[in-house]
């Protein structure tokens, strides 16, 4: 296989990665060859695998949400580049965190791989590898699809290496990932996720599933594409209704539930020594600024902000609008000098003097709708209170009234716990949920659809509407389009929207539709009549590179 591109920082972290997990590991500061030939040792480094996983998703989501159709900034301004695709460029902000973290998780596998053939062999060797390289897998995939073809790299460095390296195509990285996800359905548990925390095979299935329904879209995938992207969703979904209600789905502390396939797991033990650093910012987007430190509310960005769009998606009686958005935003006089915002809602439910300061009225609400909810909720309003008329707290009605709350926060990923301080930004210790069963059914519902197969998978897909309490929708509706509408309603804030589009070629339609930053398809003009679809290589990879003939993607 060839050998991976790093920036200067990636390859310090790779070369360096055996001596740091053995002192992070081995207080003795004994050899890799004496910690990792051992069983204990082999299953830490394998965990380590999973830590890695954080530095994918835990930060700034910018690569997997912004410049889309769902997803615009408020009042604090997001990476242009990444956002508005007119200054996208290499040296761009954001550009580089995907390659870096993921490189880094490659590295770490790749570590495991080796040391697979020489720790104490035993049953359990061959499933840690399976779970190592359906992370490796997962990493690939996110990297083909946001920069093309990468190099793949299988070697487990242990001194510096000539920074001369080649680049993979993106056929040759679809190839190495299903390779990867062949060998770990083979050998991974099926012990279930919600008890085990661990890749079992229906999140092997899973993955397997979307890398196949990728793949069918590109020049290069096969005819069969969507027909097995369809089988492997069915494995994965294993026959299992979606019984779950909707907003159980995100219940704080309920994230290792029955449908949760993959996440990215978090405990407060685990980063209590540095909530600031250690946590992640899932919760801190989506959202309108609430206040400062002396409301008690949750800190957000006011970045990333729900669109129009992304709002008027939702229909009456769908349970997802409440579950998905706190449409009341609550507050509590703790004394007669501090009143607390937003958290009352969780910690002190049916308590009396608990007041609502803030109501966001959907789409479908007339005006005797106002009326009749004014009337019945008389008297539980704040003397603060402010309603919020349809219309009034999308992403670009910043432009118009620029203030605190001014914006429907999403409430999926609270994390109301009493350790979560509220004004030191990204200290949430709830998982991250990557894949979950109702995006398996879409995953079917659009493999299907692709395959030729449209009456089956508009059966997937009606199977969540179901769940949502909301109509059926018919085979003369049932296309693309409507997919990616599903997919907005039950997975608003999730990290899949760039892919979703990028995948689909609505890119470039649906981010002009939409989003009110992006105003005119020119925005995603570069270089040589190509458009801004694939990110670019980050710069410095390029520069640090001793291979000059290492393309750049044709765009930049």
């Amino acid at each position: 296989m060839k050998k991976s591109i790093f920036i200067l920082g990636i390859v310090a972290a790779l070369f360096s990665s055996c001596n740091d997990f053995i002192e992070e590991d081995s207080l003795s500061f004994v050899t890799a060859e004496e910690t990792y030939t051992t069983a204990s040792g082999f299953q830490l480094l394998v965990n380590s695998n999973y830590a890695w996983l954080k530095g994918i998703y835990g930060g700034d989501p910018w690569l997997f949400v912004s410049g889309t159709d769902m997803y615009a900034e408020g009042r604090t301004p997001e990476p242009a580049g990444l956002s508005q695709y007119k200054q996208l460029i290499p040296s761009a902000e954001g550009v580089d965190q995907l390659y870096t973290s993921c490189y880094q998780l490659i590295q770490s596998v790749n570590k495991t791989v080796y040391y697979s053939t020489i720790t104490q062999q035993n049953s359990n060797v061959p499933v840690l590898v399976g779970e190592a390289k359906y992370l490796r897998a997962n990493a690939y995939f996110l990297l083909v699809q946001t920069y093309g073809g990468v190099p793949i790299v299988t070697e487990n460095f242990t001194s510096p290496v000539p920074l001369q390296f080649d680049r993979n195509t993106a056929e040759q990285v679809y190839d190495f990932i299903i390779q990867d996800l062949t060998a770990s359905l083979a050998s991974v548990g099926t012990s279930s996720y919600s008890t085990a925390g661990r890749v079992n095979k229906r999140a092997v299935n899973d993955l397997l599933a979307k890398v196949y329904l990728t793949r069918g879209y590109e020049t290069f995938g096969k005819p069969t594409d969507f027909a097995t992207a369809a089988s492997y969703a069915d494995a994965a979904i294993a026959g299992q209704s979606l019984t779950l209600a909707f907003a159980q789905l995100f219940t704080p502390g309920n994230d290792l539930n029955a449908e949760t396939i993959f996440s990215v797991q978090y405990d407060f033990n685990s980063t209590s020594s540095s909530p600031t650093t250690l946590g992640n910012k899932q919760f801190y987007f989506f959202s309108s600024y609430l206040g400062g430190s002396e409301t008690g509310a949750p800190l957000r960005s006011y970045n990333l902000c729900p669109t129009d769009y992304a709002l008027g998606l939702f229909e009456k009686n769908d349970s997802r609008w409440n579950a998905t958005f706190m449409t009341e935003i609550l507050e509590l006089k703790e004394s007669a000098t501090k009143t607390v915002l937003y958290y009352p809602f969780y910690r002190n439910a049916g308590d009396p003097n608990v007041k609502v300061r803030h109501f966001y009225a959907p789409k479908w609400f007339t005006p005797t709708d106002k009326t009749t909810w004014m009337t019945a909720n008389a008297s539980r309003l704040s003397t603060a209170f402010v309603y919020h008329d349809w219309g009034t707290y999308s992403a670009a009605y910043t432009l118009i009234k620029n203030i605190d709350a001014q914006t429907i926060p999403v409430r999926k990923f609270d994390d109301p716990s009493l350790t979560t301080p509220s004004s030191t930004g990204p200290v949430s210790t709830r998982d991250i949920i990557t894949a979950r069963l109702g995006e398996t059914y879409l995953v079917a519902a659009e493999a299907y659809l692709k395959a030729g197969n449209a009456g089956t998978g508009l059966q997937r897909l009606n199977a969540v509407r179901t769940r949502a309490g909301v109509t059926a929708a018919t085979a003369a509706e049932f296309n693309i389009d409507y997919i990616l509408d599903e997919r907005g309603r039950e997975m608003l804030g999730e990290y899949t929207r760039w892919f979703d589009l990028k995948r689909t070629g609505k890119l470039v339609q649906r981010a002009v539709l939409y989003n009110y930053k992006i105003t005119n398809a020119s925005n995603f003009a570069g270089n040589n009549g190509q458009q801004k679809i694939l990110r670019p290589i980050p710069q410095t990879v390029i520069d640090l590179n001793q291979n000059k003939n290492f393309p750049q993607n044709p765009a930049y």
